[in-house]
């Protein structure tokens, strides 16, 4: 009797984690068009959708590797990372949000990164070990300025976190900021002498690159996906009419991203979502601009990516 109620109850467990979808979803700027999904999107495919919320995509990567979360968003190198060392645990479904890199100051003589030629400055560095980071480093030596010690020369200043950063550049505590959305609104909101000197994305294509660059993937879990595509297909369709909505009713998605603690008030979404860089590309048709994002990350640190681009598998 032991063992049949141990099956039945084995049998329920399993039958339980087929009937739902799990999504995580990370708090500030990447989760913002999930505000509107979670809003209107409570089943898919007849299944229902469990939304979990995370503050950091570390937090959310065991989960998603484990098989507990179904669907999340990471990093494009932390995603090719996982992949390449995890034998394909998880796989690139699309890309959920582009570059919204912006350098900020209060020199007004700063228009260029070329422009940091010689000085003897401190920039904030949102992001250490991560896109802002080393897209940073490949854009100054791209365009000839290094970087070494304050005061002697040009410094980047790994230290702050990321939701101080604008109160260091306010203060003159750094003279430049290197941040994404959004932050850069909230520094040139609370300061009107704060300008938004140089569109990374633009420096990217200007040295060569695309017209801008992935920062945000939606990523599944790969054994899910063998066994969901329908599911993922229709949380994918769903997502792009959240992304959309989005970018179109920028005051309406802040209510929703404060009614659902998404880490953001209201105020602020309002004011960065135009500048937030929102899509839905999929995965393959994303794969030569990951990839070249990617080469970025194996020229200044290859571990960072798992030592090499991953292969064709990686992406949906």
């Amino acid at each position: 009797m032991k063992k049949l109620i141990s099956l039945v109850a084995a049998a329920l467990l399993s039958s339980a984690a087929f009937t739902q979808i799990r999504a995580g979803v990370l708090k500030g700027p990447s989760g913002i068009p999930m505000a509107y999904q979670m809003e209107n999107v409570h089943e898919l495919e007849g299944q229902k959708i469990q939304y979990e919320l995370f503050s950091q995509a570390n937090l959310l990567l065991p989960k998603l590797i484990k098989g507990e979360i179904d669907i999340g968003f990471l990093p494009p190198n932390v995603a090719a990372k996982v992949y390449n060392a995890g034998n394909g645990k998880i796989v690139c479904a699309a890309v959920s949000g582009n570059g919204m890199l912006y350098l900020l100051t209060k020199d007004s003589s700063i228009k260029s990164l070329a422009d940091l030629k010689g000085r003897e400055l401190s920039v904030a560095v949102a992001g250490a070990g991560a896109t802002p980071e080393y897209m940073f480093r490949y854009l100054l030596r791209k365009n000839d300025v290094k970087a070494g010690s304050f005061p002697k020369s040009l410094y980047l200043n790994m230290s702050i976190p990321t939701a101080d950063i604008a109160a260091a550049l306010i203060s003159g505590q750094v003279q430049c900021a290197l941040v994404p959305e959004p932050f850069a609104t909230v520094a040139c909101t609370k300061d009107k002498s704060v300008i938004r000197a140089v569109d990374i994305q633009k420096e990217f294509a200007s040295a060569g690159g695309s017209k801008t660059f992935p920062m945000t993937l939606i990523v599944v879990n790969a054994d899910y996906l063998k066994n969901h595509e329908k599911e993922v297909e229709a949380f994918l369709s769903e997502y792009k009419k959240a992304s959309d909505w989005t970018v179109k009713n920028p005051e309406e998605a802040g209510k929703l991203v404060q009614k659902h603690e998404l880490g953001l008030n209201a105020a602020v979404v309002e004011k960065a979502v135009p500048s937030c860089a929102f899509v839905f590309e999929r995965g393959k048709d994303a794969q030569k601009r990951i990839e070249e994002l990617l080469n970025i990350f194996l020229t200044f640190n290859s571990t960072s990516i798992g030592g090499k681009l991953p292969d064709k598998g990686f992406y949906y």
